[in-house]
């Protein structure tokens, strides 16, 4: 062995360890700049703690050495199209993988999925909370060094399902994602996509060959389409702020921090609602005058925005947040908002974040048209992930507590939140007031003539509305206090500290 051997050795490493860079096919990445995107090593460089990035299988080359020279393949198709690792965020460990879709079209090889499966196995053993960039063309074809027939049996799919409940997944959507790399992404528990992405089960090659007809790519599920029908959780302007979206969202995790921050003067909840109570007023600016400055993250705002979802802290502890939205059919909750509901508090449970609910509603939609949109199968899921949930829940009453609808917002019962306040103008009861009284007198009312019938109607919901009054219901325990507007904020993370 000469002197040299060990820097002839290191040399041919150094070498190769360039050619998976960005700087070894600058072209490839200045046409991908002059779109306006980042390349998949671009986006894990702004992720991640910088030096923190322990890559796994950078030299892997796609199985195409039957067709293609093994020379060409490490140049033109390096880490076979998926870079993956362990790092940190803010100090925290992570793991992140991404497609690379300047390899390939980021389409799947086999090699890469087996990158991806040793991956997805080590941060189940490792408890890594995981961020997915998953843009991608779907399964490869092509890749001919290894005896397949169906590629069935690949495990990557029930490796990354199988992490549900073990470790947060975020997957980040920018540009065309297809078929498998698609349902990785939906396997994830939040979806994070730019504006100029598509997510389909199939792309247009597939859907072609299964004579379906021929469409563009930019028509199969786009943002828009994606984001009303609740796929997509946060729509973002370009993958900067899907980065800092991502880094914010992994930062609730990491639990309560010390408040250093600004938060608004509480005293303005006292007159954020309007004062005739069937008046719809937007709930998040209450949410945000809750929330500390900055901190909050809204989730799913393009589907059933009758009922908002969010993230966000209060005195620095992260929380999950639900709220009826009276500007969007009066708050009530329909089978989509029921499932959005039902969604959200099962992800707060699987990511040990407690809960807020802020309560300003009719009730469960109710008629014809709801039950055809399966309301009792999607209005029985959230109240059994309300009744779930081991993490602490806090509601507060704003406005209107009606009905089942109410209960649900509540876990169930008044009495299932660690804490259920009113604030003073809140009414709660057991159906719409009006309703209640129309329902229950209707043997008496139906005796009367319409105007004396309006005018009992009236006399009755007015003496039903004060026995309904929140201090009336706190007065026989059916909620625990009524509580300044102002105190909503302090007594809420009272509670929450209280509770460990």
């Amino acid at each position: 062995m000469t002197d040299d051997a060990p820097a002839t050795g290191l040399t041919e490493l150094l070498a190769r360890r360039f050619l998976t860079t960005d700087e070894a096919r600058g072209e490839k990445v200045a046409r991908w700049h002059a779109r306006g995107r980042r390349t998949a090593r671009e986006n894990i460089a702004d992720l991640v703690d910088a030096g923190s990035f322990v890559e796994y299988g950078r030299f892997v080359t796609a199985a195409q050495e039957q067709r293609r020279p093994l020379a060409e393949l490490v140049v033109e198709a390096p880490a076979d199209g998926i870079i993956g690792g362990t790092a940190t965020v803010d100090g925290r460990p992570c793991a992140v993988l991404s497609y690379d879709y300047l390899v390939m079209a980021g389409t799947q090889g086999m090699r890469g999925h087996r990158k991806s499966d040793r991956l997805v196995e080590l941060i189940g053993r490792m408890g890594l909370p995981t961020v997915f960039f998953t843009e991608g063309g779907g399964g490869r074809p092509g890749d001919v060094d290894l005896p397949l027939v169906s590629a069935l049996d690949v495990g990557s799919f029930a490796l990354w399902g199988a992490l549900e409940g073990v470790v947060p997944r975020l997957a980040v959507v920018s540009g065309r994602c297809f078929a498998g790399n698609a349902v990785l992404a939906g396997c994830a528990d939040l979806r994070i996509a730019t504006p100029d992405a598509n997510l389909g089960m199939a792309g247009p090659a597939m859907i072609a060959g299964g004579g379906l007809g021929r469409f563009a790519a930019e028509d199969i599920g786009p943002v828009e389409v994606q984001a009303a029908n609740g796929v997509l959780d946060v729509v973002v302007d370009d993958e900067e702020e899907a980065v800092a979206v991502v880094r914010r969202i992994l930062g609730y995790l990491a639990g309560p921090a010390p408040f250093a921050g600004e938060a608004a003067d509480p005293a303005d909840l006292r007159t954020m609602l309007p004062a005739n109570d069937r008046e719809a007023f937007d709930v998040r600016p209450v949410v945000e005058t809750l929330a500390d400055a900055e901190s909050v993250t809204w989730l799913r705002e393009g589907w059933a925005p009758e009922l908002v979802t969010a993230f966000a802290r209060i005195d620095g502890i992260p929380v999950g947040v639900v709220a009826n939205q009276s500007t969007h059919l009066a708050g009530a909750l329909t089978a989509d908002a029921s499932a959005k509901a039902a969604d959200f508090l099962g992800l707060c449970e699987r990511w040990r974040l407690p809960v807020l609910s802020l309560v300003d509603t009719p009730g469960f939609m109710v008629g014809p048209d709801a039950e055809e949109a399966g309301l009792v199968r999607h209005a029985s899921r959230m109240v059994n992930a309300g009744a779930r949930l081991t993490v602490p829940l806090v509601g507060v009453v704003l406005r209107r507590g009606y009905g089942l609808g109410a209960q649900a917002m509540l876990g169930g019962s008044t009495h299932r939140p660690l804490l259920t306040v009113a604030w003073p103008d809140a009414h709660l009861g057991a159906m719409g007031l009006e309703g209640a009284v129309r329902l229950s007198l209707a043997h008496e009312l139906a005796a009367l003539s319409e105007d004396e019938r309006e005018a009992a109607v009236a006399r009755h919901t007015a003496e039903l509305r004060a026995h309904a009054s929140a201090l009336n219901v706190a007065r026989v325990f059916e909620i625990d206090d009524v509580i300044d507007p102002a105190e909503t904020r302090a007594v809420v993370a009272a509670t929450l500290r209280a509770a460990g």
